[in-house]
Parts: structure tokens; C-alpha cells; sequence
């Protein structure tokens, strides 16, 4: 394992800031992983575990040590009457892993499509988009434990999975190394369509390709690309709230999205939120709210975090001040 002082993170992270970590390495293989740990335990820094830079916001330097998790491996390890189970290792890129899966006839993660990231974040961050999320898929993982040195396999419940939430997110955040997740892809296919008028611009029959291709090209007529624009797609969780609290607003608010979730809670759309307290399209120099998508924080060209995280201030602060809902940040604030 092989680490270097004062290393430039702006190619490392979506958004194109320019920040700086005191040091860098790369974890290419399991045999990197007890030197890590080891060197954690020589050096008293912080330490940032990154994978594809698509969820986080640098708005200063890094003080510690950057970890870019590179270990890549993808195949079929079994299958039964109803599932195929498909493992890939934590850096492949999401979206390629995706369209693999596609290619070798397996059908699920097709709704996933053009998600940014790699593989070993998506568990952390419970990625979803139009209808499905990671714990639908989800059947295992194995994670490095730089505490004991110890892999760790976590069954779905130990994941604690919810919404843009896992318990790598929360409570053992920057503690483990997800090494590789396996999924449960069914065999028989259950198309999730009704999603973001997915139904509407499908055409012919559906296929995982078919919807997979749909859902790429929604996505990239609402959404940024980060090597044109800087971003981290969506910024702000959709809000969960109580359906009594949910009625209330909507009584005022007569066109306030809103879809029934677990417990008698409501989720509502933060996107309609910031567009309806005049966010869209608004920007500050180089930092500010994608005209296409409320949901999206762009650097333009050179704005900093401290910039971007500015705006987002800016619009949680609108947003509670005129719905009384306090939006969250998806994305790690670092």
C-alpha cells in the first residue's frame, strides 16, 4: 500500500471542488486492507473511505487520509428455482455493474440505472430511483472492519437499511470497508413502471434493457452530467412526514405531492418544495440550483464548497421557513 502527502481531491469527487487531502492511497487488493488498518493505528488522522466522490461535499481540505477503494470483481456465485445471486466487489462503477448485469440476462437493478458511484456506496447510501432501492435487491455483503481487522459479512437486517440510510451511514460510519455486495436478482421478472412517467416513455415491450435505456435517457434530460457540470445528483432527501402533518400542508398547498409510506408517514417531493420557494435555476457566481432538476446543487465551474454549501443553506432555510419542513442534505458534508 502506497501513500502520498498532499494530494488534489477535485478529480475524486463529482462536484469539481478543489480541495486538497494530506494523504492518499489506493486500496487495490484484500492484502491492502490489514496495512491500512495498521497504518490508521501508527497515524492519529482522520480517515475518509472514498468510492466513486459522488456523495460527498468537500467544503475545506481533508486533514487525514483518503482511501480510494479500488477492488474490482463482478460474476454470478449461485442461483436457485427464482433468483440468480450476482456478486460485484466494492470500486466497480454502479452503472457499468448495471448494465452488466443486463448483458448476462439478469433482470432487477435496471430501474438503478445511471446512478453514479460504485458498488461498495450504494449499500451505504440505500440508493433508489423510480420505484426500487438497494434493499430490494440486496442479499448480503462483506465488509473489512478497521477496528478488529475482522471481514464481516451483514445480512439485510444488519444493514438497518432506510431511506437514503444503512447503519454503515449512521451509527459505524468510516468503521468498515465494504468489500463486496451480493444481490438476489428473481427470475421472474416483476417491472416496476408506474414510477416518474417511466410507463408513459416506454416503448414496446418491456425488457431490463428496454427500461434500463428509458430510465437513462429521463435521467439525462433532467440531470447534470458531472464531467460537464459538477454535482452529486440529488442533494436533499425527499421529506418523510406524519400523514396528519402531510394533510395539513396539503390542505394549503392543493398540488403538494405525497406517497404513503410505512408507519402512517407520508414522503413528499423536496424537489417540488425548492421549486415552489423560487430555488430552480438560481445561482450565486458559480454555485446554484440546476435549471432542469430543484434537487440538484451544480458548480457551474469554480465554485468552492463553502460556495456550494451556501446555496443549500440558503434553500433549507426558504424551505422551513415557508413549509415548515426541514430539508436534508443526501450527501456527506465534510
Amino acid at each position: 500500500m502506497k501513500v502520498v502527502e498532499n494530494q488534489s481531491l477535485q478529480g475524486l469527487n463529482t462536484f469539481g471542488v478543489v480541495a486538497k487531502t494530506r494523504y492518499l492511497t489506493s486500496l487495490n487488493g484484500l492484502d491492502d486492507l490489514p496495512q491500512y488498518a495498521e497504518w490508521l493505528s501508527a497515524n492519529d488522522v482522520p480517515s475518509l473511505v472514498l468510492g466513486g466522490g459522488s456523495n460527498l461535499l468537500f467544503k475545506n481540505d481533508f486533514t487525514g487520509i483518503v482511501a480510494k477503494v479500488d477492488l474490482a470483481e463482478k460474476s454470478l456465485i449461485d442461483s436457485d428455482n427464482d433468483f440468480y445471486y450476482v456478486q460485484a466487489a466494492g470500486g466497480e462503477n454502479w452503472h457499468q455493474f448495471v448494465r452488466w448485469t443486463i448483458d448476462q440476462g439478469y433482470a432487477g437493478l435496471e430501474n438503478l440505472s445511471l446512478i453514479p458511484g460504485t458498488v461498495g456506496a450504494a449499500p451505504i447510501q440505500n440508493i433508489g430511483a423510480y420505484g426500487v432501492e438497494l434493499v430490494d435487491v440486496f442479499e448480503s455483503l462483506q465488509a473489512f472492519d478497521l477496528q478488529t481487522g475482522e471481514v464481516r459479512e451483514f445480512s439485510k437486517e444488519a444493514c438497518q437499511f432506510a431511506y437514503r440510510d444503512s447503519f454503515f451511514k449512521s451509527q459505524a460510519y468510516g468503521r468498515y470497508i465494504i468489500l463486496s455486495v451480493t444481490f438476489r436478482l428473481a427470475k421472474k421478472t416483476d417491472w416496476k413502471l408506474n414510477y416518474a412517467g417511466v410507463k408513459d416513455q416506454l416503448e414496446g415491450e418491456p425488457t431490463a434493457r428496454a427500461i434500463s435505456d428509458c430510465i437513462m435517457a429521463i435521467r439525462q434530460s433532467k440531470l447534470p452530467d458531472p464531467a460537464v457540470i459538477g454535482n452529486a445528483g440529488s442533494f436533499f432527501k425527499n421529506p418523510i412526514l406524519d400523514k396528519s402533518a402531510w394533510e395539513t400542508l396539503r390542505a394549503q398547498n392543493e398540488n403538494l405531492p405525497g406517497w404513503e409510506q410505512p408507519e402512517n408517514t407520508m414522503k413528499t417531493s423536496a424537489a417540488w418544495l425548492i421549486d415552489q420557494a423560487g430555488w430552480k435555476g438560481h445561482r450565486e457566481g458559480d454555485a446554484g440550483i440546476y435549471k432542469n432538476h430543484a434537487l440538484v446543487l451544480v458548480n457551474h465551474a469554480n465554485a468552492t464548497g463553502a460556495d456550494l454549501w451556501g446555496v443549500a443553506q440558503q434553500v433549507i432555510y426558504s424551505v422551513q421557513d415557508k413549509f415548515g419542513i426541514e430539508l436534508e442534505p443526501e450527501p456527506r458534508v465534510l
